[in-house]
């Protein structure tokens, strides 16, 4: 025995440790998780759930994308004064929705049916009409009614399709969390959209990140980490935070002014023996795999995302097409521009924030909808545009599906005389590229832009429309023991796919 170079075979040991160190230990399960991503093994039963990090599917059907950039504006962007402009409610102002010719609207059976309350009693219909806070007009060859604070967003309509017909059941900013998972807040916390997505099909790119997270997270209250969580996928599947700064992009990733290269190598190298002898002996422990790949990938990582950061390497027209040389829009632009580059570099699902302010979000308006509605349009409008605009020029539009929303929409009824309330009824979401048609509208709520009335969709019908385009079948993504129900799967939305 005295032979074996490796410490474990100096100890008396188990069937179990014998058969880990033959390969069945956190080497082999690495090993076998690139071969299976490469397409070179895949055992049967490869549905099943490996341990953290393990890729368990591969694309399921042709994929039309290879990744996603996913914007969210936090808080509730008004459909009506964004992407489903109502002329109707300039019409009624000032009137209530009993007293105009849509009193039927309140008799809808979507009216409770649609709704699911935290806190029962919270949600009110505001009766009183509020017309539209900005104007609106046809856009690019299409024609499709945009917004005016929406411009620059409107001048790239032909590539985007408008779904005008979204709902969902929270009526609260519980609603965020709901947008990201398909369920309530009251059934707990669940995968992430994102995380599917990272379980489904793994890495592209071994030194970066497959899950990005960018802006200020979610309030814990609203769902925090719950908005980009794993759940029971498991902590390597969660999304990773990361700033602009090519400093440090990367909380507690770089090792320090004082640290050499070499002395950290042998760090790293000390730190991945103590815990795979730890795997070893607890090969089962999710969170310690995915401790063990955390380290592997901040070492990687400490040169490749930085790397990203660096937006000196760009050109002074691509940094003015995201408005980067403008104090209002550098902040999200610098997001978006970094987005662009982790696609180029193979990251498969970035998220970016927008207006989350460590409470409902800053898009929630339900008073001064006009002042805050056309200072947050100010600062993305813009960078979002650019960002159509630069995917497109360099023939990354065809392959990243770029998709804007909000966590529901707000109502035609006036809140504190110049806001609107929250309205899960039916809103606006849209998304282009990766495969989609542009230059179009689907579904449609009704004419106060209270309910989603034509080709109705839940949230997950939005989560099944990006997996599909990503060659995932949203119904093979699932766990034993974990059951998922009908609603949680959706429907891909083909009328929009190319």
């Amino acid at each position: 025995m005295k032979n074996f170079p490796h410490p474990r075979w100096q100890i008396p040991g188990t069937r179990r440790s014998f058969l880990s160190d033959c390969g069945m230990g956190m080497t082999g399960m690495v090993l076998g998780s690139l071969l299976a991503r490469d397409g070179i093994s895949r055992a049967d039963g490869a549905d099943l759930p490996g341990p953290a990090g393990m890729i368990p599917h591969l694309p399921q059907i042709a994929p039309k994308a290879r990744s996603v950039i996913w914007l969210f504006m936090v808080g509730g962007t008004s459909h009506m004064e964004s992407f489903d402009p109502k002329p109707e409610l300039n019409r009624y102002a000032g009137k209530t929705i009993a007293e105009s010719p849509y009193k039927a609207t309140l008799d809808s059976p979507y009216l409770n049916r649609n709704l699911r309350e935290l806190i029962k009693g919270l949600h009110k219909v505001q009766p009183k009409i509020l017309p539209l806070q900005v104007g609106y007009r046809p856009r690019g060859r299409s024609g499709v009614e945009v917004s005016d604070w929406w411009p620059n967003v409107g001048e790239c309509i032909d590539d985007i399709a408008v779904v005008r017909s979204m709902w969902t059941t929270d009526n609260n900013h519980g609603a965020q969390l709901q947008f990201h998972t398909g369920r309530h807040v009251l059934d707990g916390q669940f995968p992430t959209l994102g995380s599917w997505v990272h379980y489904g099909l793994g890495a592209l790119n071994e030194n970066l990140p497959q899950f990005v997270v960018m802006g200020t997270p979610l309030a814990d209250c609203c769902g925090g980490v719950g908005a980009h969580g794993a759940n029971y996928l498991g902590p390597a599947h969660q999304g990773v935070q990361l700033a602009i700064d090519p400093k440090k992009p990367l909380p507690y990733a770089g090792p320090g002014a004082d640290v050499y290269t070499r002395e950290q190598q042998a760090q790293f190298a000390l730190m991945d023996r103590l815990n795979r002898l730890s795997a070893v002996e607890y090969p089962q422990d999710a969170a310690l795999a995915a401790r063990i790949k955390s380290y592997e990938l901040a070492f990687r990582m400490q040169m490749a995302v930085p790397e990203v950061m660096a937006f000196s390497q760009e050109s002074g027209a691509t940094q003015r097409l995201y408005g980067i040389d403008q104090a209002v829009t550098k902040s999200f632009g610098e997001q978006c521009l970094a987005a662009r580059r982790l696609v180029e570099r193979g990251v498969r699902f970035i998220q970016i924030f927008h207006g989350s302010n460590g409470g409902a979000g800053e898009w929630d308006a339900h008073g001064g909808l006009r002042a805050g509605h056309s200072r947050l349009c100010g600062q993305v409008d813009l960078p979002i545009a650019g960002l159509l605009k630069d995917l497109k020029q360099r023939g990354l539009l065809d392959e990243t599906l770029v998709v804007w929303g909000s966590e529901f929409g707000r109502t035609p009824g006036a809140q504190d005389a110049d806001g609107r309330d929250h309205h899960p009824y039916g809103f606006s979401v849209w998304l282009a590229g990766g495969g989609i048609r542009g230059g179009m509208a689907h579904g449609a709520t009704d004419e106060l832009g209270f309910h989603a009335v034509e080709n109705r969709h839940y949230v997950t019908d939005l989560h099944a429309t990006v997996l599909h385009q990503l060659g995932l079948d949203p119904e093979k993504l699932t766990i034993p023991g974990r059951q998922r129900l009908e609603i949680d799967f959706g429907r891909p939305i083909h009328e929009i796919i190319a």
